[in-house]
């Protein structure tokens, strides 16, 4: 088998997986539908909600205001973590202002930490709170006591209280990990003479869609995970609902509103059977929210409830920690490594080692790769010997070409018994291919889902390994006004990828067919403009596996002299 023809193939079949194998698998196979049948629509108006009805009150957008002026305004608890910022508003007993300490904005130096929360009314509010539905129970215009001088962190929870004209006393309890997870406590006292029915719940409400884009490989916006399936779900599917409302019946999951890298999402005792609900409020606001059963609460008698709040970075090893040490259902797929993650996430976690011991993640990729093709030597240097015999028995291959040019079945068995009689395996140099593509794609997987990768430098130009290489022609044309055509973005490191690819191809002898020579003469130069726009991260990868593929062709064809022989006779 021509080795110039297994590159083109890997090329070809890694591009058809790359793009259209999320297509084909959410098409035949899909793990979560979107839109589940489970989902039934919700006729509850907000006024009846309000009223006690089976589903979390609707919130309403606040007028607008700046975020300067929705933090000053009303009392407020500060959050204080080793990785969280924010305050909770005494107003509703919503935490509504949460800064990401270990996360920038931008790559710029002096970048503000990257903003999850944000109170309503502002340009992206989002905010996250738990009550009660029934007669005498707090609501959004509520304001809570909190003790003097309260904070919530890690070692000092929070508890906010109110009482209401008949004598229900409400409180609620926060306490927060050293990470993103909040632990929320709902108890309600009933101090009336008379039983009093009341539903707890909880919700997470943002204003319009993830500002990162919803992709086939991506997935962002409203998701979920109910009686152990996780789904996602877009804003269209939520308006194009009965009363723009999805709701499922479960027992724990979790839901809420995922970004490329963020989450927020509310978990009820997994233990719980729980009614959520995704739906459209007003104002451009969208809403998850679950609610508990309703209970019948005698004169003098309490109640308690408990949920879980996740906002934070979706760093893999602490969503792995929240599912298996914590019992969170799934949580770890929020990030959606889809159907390779039996791959990605051990490569991932590998290549998180090698940054942990290196430093610099562009280093770790290329030691991946290292070791990625350390592993697959001897089943190069088995293919490329087969490729060595296939170029010495190529005199006998054609003889029997001519002499059963008439008799294709006898040709087959003719050859099959050469191969059988030299000890030939034809299959052999595809073997290297089928594992390389799987690799391919999880890694692609690990450099665009991981918040890890974010804004993870290499070295010189290279400041962002998820980001498409700075150094393109785009940017030099913004630089002196002029629009560049976006097919022409190709930047430093995709040019030395076709030159990579070219030099590898030219190891190789060449191809019979003057039409396969024209292909794969222009093949590394095409690839050069369809890789640009990829994580440099990618590039990197790519063209570091294709200097090993050149070196490894070079020691190679030391040990197989009898290849190059072969290669100068054709």
């Amino acid at each position: 088998m021509d080795d110039k023809r297994n590159i083109i193939l890997a090329t070809l079949v890694a591009a058809l997986i790359l793009f259209g194998w999320p297509m084909v698998m959410g098409k035949f196979f899909p793990e979560a539908v979107k839109n589940t049948p489970a989902a039934t629509a919700n006729t509850t108006s907000p006024t009846a909600a309000e009223a006690g009805a089976p589903t979390a009150p609707v919130a309403s957008a606040p007028r607008a205001q700046n975020l300067t002026a929705a933090l000053a305004s009303g009392g407020r608890v500060s959050i204080e973590t080793p990785t969280l910022r924010g305050s909770i508003n005494l107003t509703g007993a919503r935490v509504d202002d949460l800064l990401l300490l270990d996360y920038s904005q931008t790559i710029d130096r002096g970048s503000p930490p990257v903003r999850l929360f944000a109170p309503g009314g502002t340009a992206r509010a989002y905010f996250a709170g738990a009550g009660w539905t029934g007669t005498g129970a707090p609501n959004a215009a509520t304001v809570w006591s909190a003790p003097a001088g309260a904070r919530l962190t890690p070692t000092t929870p929070v508890t906010l209280t109110t009482t209401n004209a008949a004598g229900q006393s409400f409180a609620i309890t926060l306490s927060v990990d050293a990470q993103y997870m909040f632990t929320i406590r709902q108890s309600v006292t009933n101090g009336a003479a008379t039983p009093v029915a009341l539903r707890p719940y909880n919700y997470l409400t943002r204003m319009g869609t993830s500002p990162d884009p919803d992709t086939y490989t991506i997935n962002t916006g409203a998701m979920g995970v109910f009686d152990g399936t996780a789904a996602w779900f877009n804003n269209a599917e939520i308006d194009d609902a009965p009363s723009a409302t999805l709701t499922h019946q479960s027992r724990g999951g979790w839901l809420g509103f995922t970004d490329h890298f963020w989450l927020g999402a509310i978990i009820p005792a997994q233990n719980q059977p729980v009614e959520t609900s995704f739906r459209r409020a007003t104002g451009g606001l969208y809403q998850a929210d679950f609610a508990g059963a309703e209970r019948i609460i005698a004169p003098g008698q309490s109640l308690s409830q408990t949920s879980r709040l996740f906002a934070g970075a979706k760093e893999t090893r602490l969503l792995d920690h929240y599912t298996d040490q914590a019992g969170v259902t799934l949580l770890d797929r929020a990030t959606d490594w889809g159907w390779f993650a039996v791959i990605a996430k051990p490569i991932f976690y590998l290549l998180d080692w090698l940054f942990r011991m290196i430093g610099n993640f562009g280093l770790a990729i290329m030691s991946l790769t290292l070791i990625i093709r350390a592993l697959m030597f001897p089943i190069a240097q088995k293919q490329f010997a087969s490729m060595a015999a296939m170029r010495i028995v190529q005199p006998k291959m054609k003889a029997l070409q001519e002499k059963y040019a008439d008799d294709k079945p006898r040709l087959q068995q003719e050859m099959m018994a050469m191969y059988k009689q030299e000890k030939i395996n034809p299959l052999a140099g595809c073997l290297p291919i089928l594992i390389q593509i799987p690799i391919f794609y999880a890694l692609y997987k690990c450099l665009m889902l991981t918040v890890e990768m974010r804004h993870q430098p290499f070295f010189g130009w290279i400041h962002d390994l998820s980001a498409p290489d700075p150094a393109s022609l785009i940017t030099l044309g913004q630089h002196f006004g002029i629009a560049v055509p976006a097919f022409l973005g190709i930047g430093v490191l995709a040019v030395l990828l076709g030159i990579s690819m070219w030099a590898q191809f030219k190891l190789n002898p060449p191809a019979p067919d003057p039409v396969q020579q024209q292909v794969f003469a222009i093949m590394p130069w095409m690839l050069m403009f369809v890789m640009a726009p990829f994580a440099s991260g990618l590039l990197l990868y790519w063209i570091t596996n294709n200097m090993l593929t050149i070196a490894q062709q070079r020691l190679l064809y030391s040990r197989y002299p009898e290849m190059k022989q072969a290669m100068a006779k054709s």
